[in-house]
């Protein structure tokens, strides 16, 4: 099972000096990537947002940014918000990407949890469901062939058209990133497209029916569900002690939480509630590296899942603490969760 991190690269959005604050963040989050691809974390995925709470609008620009800084970590965008990009230069963002770190890009695309895309890119709301699944459909066919034909509603055909460049891996690998909706499950599956499914609350073992719905969807559409791949990402954090992950990672996780609540009308989250979802059925993986691995490991046993993403960095972590986060799953973490799988008999998933 691969281990990684994503992260949006959460801001100050009240910081007085807005550049100052994104040159910090962009400066740290290169120390971070780079960290995880030393201690050998297998993903770093960077989310697409367009908020004064985060600095990564342009995730393919940070990505390209770390792949001259890395060796062997693979770097995807998590997600890149497909209905409000255009599919063309998506593709020539990650296929470049995918040259300068010798084959290790990769995009997961998604609708995106925000929709201050739509207005800025001069996309209306009420054409939300068209705009995916067409830029879904023309993004597939740029992975698949190199001179492109397509035509679709939403934007003007494209006639025997080169795209370059092209990358270097045979099929840039393309993920389908959703939040529980079954209709983007069982399309995920029909397509035979790689799901990641963001678990940010309730208790994930109520996701199963999600993962048994992807694979019947691959099946019946003829898809061979044995290539197909699925991640779950979440919120966590990694510590030397249970009590001092918790400590640490409650006040900045709170704080992201209440401020979306507030825009959305979720009731505030308090210590309670942030206690009882780190426990062994709540959606937060949160303790020292020994309680994060056996909560992953006990996860993987309900969603076979070949991928865990980890949301580290959210909020106004310190640095310094992330980093640490990021040295115990690499150096601590990682090995135990292969060791346990091994245990298990999950040999090809270790």
């Amino acid at each position: 099972m691969e281990l990684g991190l994503y992260t949006f690269a959460d801001v100050d959005p009240n910081a007085p000096q807005r550049g100052a604050e994104g040159k910090r963040r962009l400066d740290d989050l290169l120390e971070e990537i780079t960290l995880a691809d030393e201690v050998g974390l297998d993903v770093f995925g960077l989310g697409e947002h367009h908020r004064p709470d985060y600095a990564a609008s342009a995730p393919a620009v940070i990505l390209a940014a770390a792949a001259v800084k890395t060796k062997r970590i693979r770097l995807t965008s998590a997600v890149t918000v497909l209905s409000s990009d255009d599919p063309v230069r998506v593709f020539q963002q990650f296929a470049t990407i995918d040259l300068l770190s010798n084959g290790r890009a990769e995009i997961m695309a998604g609708r995106g949890s925000f929709i201050e895309s739509f207005p800025l890119f001069g996309y209306e709301l009420d054409d939300y469901d068209v705009l995916y699944a067409e830029k879904l459909d023309l993004l597939l066919a740029l992975r698949d062939s190199e001179v492109v034909t397509w035509s679709g509603a939403t934007r003007a055909p494209i006639h025997a058209r080169g795209v370059y460049p092209q990358p270097l891996q045979e099929k840039l690998p393309i993920w389908v990133a959703v939040g529980g909706t079954p209709q983007s499950v069982a399309r995920a599956g029909a397509l035979g497209l790689p799901m990641g499914l963001a678990i940010i609350g309730g208790e994930p073992h109520r996701f199963a029916p999600l993962f048994n719905l992807y694979r019947q969807a691959a099946e019946r559409a003829g898809q061979d569900a044995a290539q197909l791949k699925t991640s779950i990402n979440v919120h966590g954090f990694i510590a030397d002690t249970d009590a001092v992950a918790a400590d640490q990672f409650y006040s900045p996780q709170a704080e992201v939480m209440n401020r979306i609540g507030r825009e959305r009308g979720w009731g505030p989250t308090n210590r309670a509630h942030f206690d009882q979802s780190r426990g062994p059925t709540g959606a937060l993986f949160v303790g020292d590296p020994e309680t994060v691995a056996r909560k992953i490991v006990a996860h993987h046993q309900i969603f076979r899942n070949d991928r865990f993403l980890l949301q580290m960095a959210i909020g106004p972590m310190p640095h310094e603490q992330i980093m640490r986060g990021i040295e115990l799953y690499g150096t601590k973490v990682a090995p135990l969760v292969r060791q346990m799988l091994k245990e298990l008999g999950d040999e090809h998933l270790y």
